[in-house]
C-alpha cells in the first residue's frame, strides 16, 4: 500500500467519523428476531457467534478497498446465509454486504454483476427457507435500493478523487513552473552580473601595476554592481518585475563597453505590456552576456524595431560564429518568449553570430497600444 493509499483511506474514515457505529443500529432487527418468537437456546447461541464474527468483518470493511473489501462483503453475505435458518433477522447481514460492494471495483459497471448475483443469491436463501414472496420480495427490494444509493455515493467518491488527483496534479505542475522560472530569474540576473564582475577584476589586476587610479575605480565598479545585483537578487525575491527594457539597454551598453565590444545601438519607441517588456529585457540580458563570454567580438550591433506587426529585437556579433548547442541561457530565453507568444531565431555565419526575438505586438493596459 502506497503512502496516497494510506493518506485516502486515513482521509475517508475521517470523512465517515461515527456514521460505521451509527448503522450498526439496523442490528436490532437481527436482536428483534429472537424474540418473535423467542428463540432457542441454540439458536440464541448460533446468532451470538455469528454476530462476534460479523463485528470485527463489518469494521475492518472500512479500513480497506478493492478485492480485499470484496472477500469482506460475501463473507458477511455468507454469514447470513448460514444463519438465515437459525434467526430470520440475518438478512440483516445481507444488507450490509450489498453496501460494501459498489465500494470494491473501480465503477459502478463493474460493480453491476456483484449486486445482481449477490441479490439472486439473497433471495433464493430466502425462498430455500420457505418464505412466501411477500416475505422476500420487501428485503430483496430494499438491498437493492440499498446497493443502489451506494452505487451513487461510490462514484461520487471516485469522481471526487479524479478530481483530488488532478487538483494535486496541477498543482505540483504549477511547482515546478515555478522552480523552471526562478532558476531562469537567478541565471539572468546572476549570470550575467557575474560575467561582468569577473571581467572588471580581471581588468583591475592587469590595471594595479600601470595604473592605480583607474583599477581604483574598476574595483569601486565591481562594488557598485554587486550591490545592485544583491538589490535585484532581492526583488525578485520579493517578486518584483524587471526594470523594465530601457535601463537594460543602457545597462548592455555599459557592459559590452567595459569589454571592449562597440555598441551600436538601434532603438525605435516602442510601448509593450510589463509582462513582453520584461521577457525581452532578460533576453536582451542574456543576449549580450553571450557576446561577452563567447563571442571574441568587436562590434555588437542591437537593434529594437517593428516588422509586419511584431517586435523585433535582434542582437548581432562581430566574433567567432560557431553555431554551438544551446545552453541553459538560450534555452531559458527561448522558453520565455514562447510564454508570449514570441519566437527565437539564431543564426551563425562568417560574419558573426545573430540572435532575432520576435513578439506580436499587443495593447497595452489602459488601452495604449504599441
Amino acid at each position: 500500500m502506497t503512502d496516497q493509499t494510506r493518506e485516502d483511506d486515513a482521509r475517508r474514515r475521517q470523512e465517515l467519523g461515527w456514521a460505521p457505529y451509527v448503522w450498526l443500529g439496523y442490528l436490532v432487527f437481527y436482536v428483534a428476531a429472537l424474540f418473535m418468537p423467542p428463540a432457542t437456546p441454540q439458536q440464541w447461541l448460533i446468532s451470538i457467534a455469528a454476530l462476534i464474527v460479523f463485528l470485527p468483518l463489518y469494521l475492518y470493511g472500512f479500513r480497506i478497498r478493492g478485492p480485499r473489501l470484496l472477500a469482506v462483503a460475501w463473507a458477511i453475505f455468507l454469514l447470513g446465509a448460514i444463519v438465515l435458518p437459525h434467526n430470520s433477522g440475518a438478512v440483516a447481514f445481507f444488507i450490509y454486504a450489498l453496501a460494501f460492494i459498489p465500494f470494491t471495483t473501480a465503477s459502478a459497471k463493474a460493480s453491476a454483476p456483484w449486486l445482481l448475483l449477490m441479490l439472486a443469491g439473497m433471495a433464493l436463501d430466502c425462498w430455500a427457507q420457505g418464505w412466501p414472496v411477500a416475505g422476500w420480495a420487501p428485503v430483496v427490494l430494499v438491498g437493492a435500493m440499498v446497493a443502489i444509493s451506494n452505487l451513487y455515493f461510490a462514484e461520487k467518491r471516485r469522481h471526487g478523487d479524479e478530481l483530488r488527483v488532478a487538483h494535486d496534479a496541477v498543482e505540483e505542475m504549477a511547482r515546478i513552473a515555478e522552480r523552471e522560472r526562478i532558476g531562469r530569474d537567478l541565471h539572468d540576473l546572476l549570470g550575467h552580473t557575474l560575467s561582468v564582475i569577473v571581467l572588471k577584476s580581471e581588468l583591475a589586476s592587469k590595471l594595479a601595476d600601470r595604473d592605480i587610479p583607474r583599477a581604483i575605480a574598476e574595483i569601486r565598479d565591481v562594488e557598485r554592481i554587486s550591490r545592485e545585483t544583491l538589490s535585484e537578487v532581492r526583488k525578485a525575491v520579493q517578486g518584483y518585475r524587471s526594470e523594465g527594457l530601457h535601463a537594460e539597454f543602457g545597462n548592455a551598453e555599459r557592459v559590452l563597453a567595459a569589454a571592449g565590444v562597440e555598441p551600436l545601438v538601434d532603438r525605435s519607441a516602442i510601448a509593450l505590456p510589463p509582462d513582453e517588456e520584461r521577457v525581452l529585457a532578460f533576453a536582451l540580458r542574456e543576449a549580450v552576456t553571450n557576446v561577452v563570454r563567447h563571442s571574441g567580438a568587436r562590434h555588437c550591433w542591437i537593434t529594437l524595431r517593428t516588422e509586419d506587426g511584431r517586435a523585433v529585437l535582434e542582437v548581432k556579433d562581430d566574433g567567432c560564429s560557431a553555431l554551438a548547442p544551446e545552453g541553459s541561457g538560450l534555452s531559458g530565453m527561448r522558453e520565455r518568449l514562447q510564454q508570449v507568444a514570441g519566437t527565437l531565431e539564431r543564426e551563425a555565419g562568417a560574419d558573426g553570430t545573430r540572435l532575432r526575438m520576435r513578439l506580436p505586438l499587443r495593447p497595452r493596459a489602459g488601452g495604449a497600444t504599441a
